[in-house]
């Protein structure tokens, strides 16, 4: 696969990342396999898809204890992206950004992934109760003591920021612009997709002209644009596409025209509407890297053959005169 280099430390990693949430989190609890998620993981090294991204909190912990099965036998194959910010209770997450407890999930992290150093630590939700340079710089002192390759921020939340009068991601700019004095940034993920383009307006560009790395976050929209849900098929309670705007059966009804496009797409191509998809988030940059999400191999395999696809100015013409997503976002 081809590779993409990130970041001020020159961090290289395949074009196509692997989404590893799904496997324990957010989704449809009926459909987690343990060795199921573990072939695919096992097959996204195989084609190339070097980079894991993980957290500690989904599961809790369980997805970075599958993720250590693999990297006990594979560690040189694979690049490991976890994060740390978050607490999951029983009804609540809630946000821990105190230095002292950033240091001890790490070790935790490192213990659960069977490694004795992660590549690219992330930020997965500033604390509101933190100053963010103090939560950084406590990250920073895990690069320092040899624990941590690099860090990252994580900008999934940042709708939760929005202001009526600013754009999606000023206040994420604002922030990075603050941490950046502190330690530099190598990645920041953010959501991304054909229906879902707000990190284009000014957050990829800032990303851009500082050698950041975007994570191109839900590049397939929740598996919306691979083609292959229906509407009014329903989703299981623990299933995050259960209470989303966007995945009513009116809704995803609406919407079929996007998918539509990105079929028509694909059919000149001999490829799929998810395999479009991605190569349309990796025409965004070269700073751009996707992580599809996937728990089975099937489904890794094919979105790693993405990377493959140059779409043509016709299409990217095709897909630009889309309409925009019907419904909410949240």
């Amino acid at each position: 696969m081809e590779r993409r280099t990130i970041g001020a430390t020159a961090l290289e990693v395949g074009a196509i990342g692997l989404g590893c949430m799904p496997m324990h989190w957010a989704y449809t609890a009926s459909q987690r396999s343990g060795e199921g998620s573990l072939r695919a993981v096992h097959a996204a090294l195989d084609v190339g898809t070097t980079l894991l991204d993980t957290a500690d909190m989904y599961g809790p912990f369980t997805n970075e204890l599958l993720i250590g099965r693999v990297l006990r036998e594979r560690r040189k194959d694979a690049f490991v992206s976890t994060k740390c910010g978050l607490l999951v209770g029983d009804q609540h997450i809630v946000a821990n950004g105190r230095p002292g407890y950033v240091k001890r999930a790490c070790d935790a992290s490192l213990r659960r992934l069977q490694t004795d150093v992660i590549d690219v630590y992330q930020l997965h939700r500033p604390d509101p109760e933190v100053p963010v340079e103090e939560t950084w710089g406590a990250m920073a002192e895990l690069v320092s003591a040899g624990k941590v390759r690099a860090l990252g921020w994580c900008a999934i939340g940042a709708r939760a920021q929005r202001r009526s009068s600013a754009g999606m991601y000023d206040v994420t700019i604002r922030q990075l612009e603050r941490i950046q004095q502190v330690f530099p940034v190598s990645l920041v993920q953010a959501e991304l997709s054909v229906w879902s383009r707000d990190a284009l307006d000014a957050l990829a560009p800032w990303c851009a002209s500082r050698g950041v790395g975007l994570l191109a976050a839900m590049p397939l929209g929740n598996g919306f644009l691979s083609g292959t849900l229906t509407p009014g098929q329903g989703f299981e309670p623990e299933d995050v596409r259960a209470r989303h705007p966007r995945f009513t059966a009116e809704m995803m009804a609406a919407n079929q025209p996007i998918v539509a496009g990105l079929r028509r797409v694909a059919g000149r191509h001999g490829a799929t509407a998810a395999q479009v998809a991605l190569a349309w988030v990796l025409a965004q940059g070269r700073h751009v890297v996707p992580v599809p999400g996937s728990k089975k191999a099937e489904w890794v395999v094919q979105n790693a053959a993405a990377a493959q696809l140059r779409l043509t100015p016709e299409d990217f013409a095709e897909i630009a005169a889309l309409p925009g997503a019907v419904g909410s976002w949240y």
